[in-house]
């Protein structure tokens, strides 16, 4: 990595400059080091959610799913097509895609993901306030509508609420802590359908507004809080010892998780409660 990085107020190191690329190249390039993989982690756990979702929709249509902070539509990658993220690791940050132009690449991955398509692929619909990521997601295939909203700022888009009303799953691996229950409102109050969520959140962020939020919606919130999921190394001495802070004073114990060098995250799975 180049360049000094800001952090959050949660003390973790921001990587802006990565985010919100014409592509997703730099994204992976810098990531790796730091063996990012919550979207592996959470690739079988959306696919199974996914199924329950869909044995009880009620319908002939597919489910739809609505991925938050969905970046370059890595989760929709995961889910909908034959691949592992260390394929998409390898294959963004191997020299022959490194030396095509965006166009190129372009072009390559739709042939690229398309080859790798399920046949029980689903409609995804992506948020994010990067535009040039949910661009890249929409123009290659992964997402079926990308909308660059803010909701943390600004309530929706008309266009944004319709396509929410058409949602049933609703998925999360990286967001929670950029996002807040303001988006979670905003996305929920627009909502048609019995809608799921599944999140896997920092054991370093607080989740209790956004529980209050699904709550509040006819949600019930199930976790396991012995089951834990790796999301990535720290990028800094100052970055873990933030977290291990975070997490004792949330209640948790760092030991053997936090303390050894690398965040983790817990999952969230939110129902309609029984009538």
């Amino acid at each position: 990595m180049t360049g000094a990085r800001s952090t959050t107020a949660a003390g973790k190191t921001r990587f802006d400059d990565i985010y919100d690329q014409p592509d997703p190249r730099s994204y992976f390039r810098t990531l790796s080091p730091l063996r990012y993989e919550i979207p592996h982690q959470a690739q079988d756990v959306f696919r199974d959610t996914l199924a329950q979702r869909s044995a009880v929709r009620g319908t002939d249509l597919p489910v739809t799913v609505l991925d938050l902070c969905c970046s370059y539509g890595i989760n929709a990658a995961l889910l909908n097509h034959d691949l592992t993220l260390d394929d998409l690791y390898a294959h963004y940050t191997s020299e022959e895609t490194g030396a095509l132009t965006r166009g190129e690449l372009i072009e390559h991955d739709k042939e690229f993901y398309a080859s790798r398509r399920r046949s029980d692929a689903v409609p995804v619909i992506g948020l994010d306030t990067a535009e040039n990521a949910t661009r890249y997601a929409l123009e290659v295939g992964l997402l079926d509508e990308a909308y660059a909203e803010n909701l943390e700022r600004h309530p929706p888009s008309n266009e944004l609420r319709r396509a929410v009303g058409r949602v049933g799953l609703i998925t999360v691996t990286g967001g929670i802590g950029y996002i807040t229950h303001h988006t979670f409102k905003a996305l929920l109050d627009a909502t048609h359908l019995p809608v799921w969520v599944s999140a896997f959140v920092l054991r370093t962020v607080p989740y209790q507004d956004i529980l209050g939020s699904l709550d509040a919606h006819g949600l019930a919130t199930g976790t396991d809080p012995e089951r834990t999921y790796p999301q990535r190394l720290f990028s800094d001495l100052d970055e873990q010892r933030t977290a291990v802070e975070l997490v004792v004073k949330a209640g948790d114990d760092p030991t053997g998780l936090e303390s050894d060098g690398r965040y983790y995250t817990r999952l969230y799975q939110s129902r309609p409660r029984p009538a």
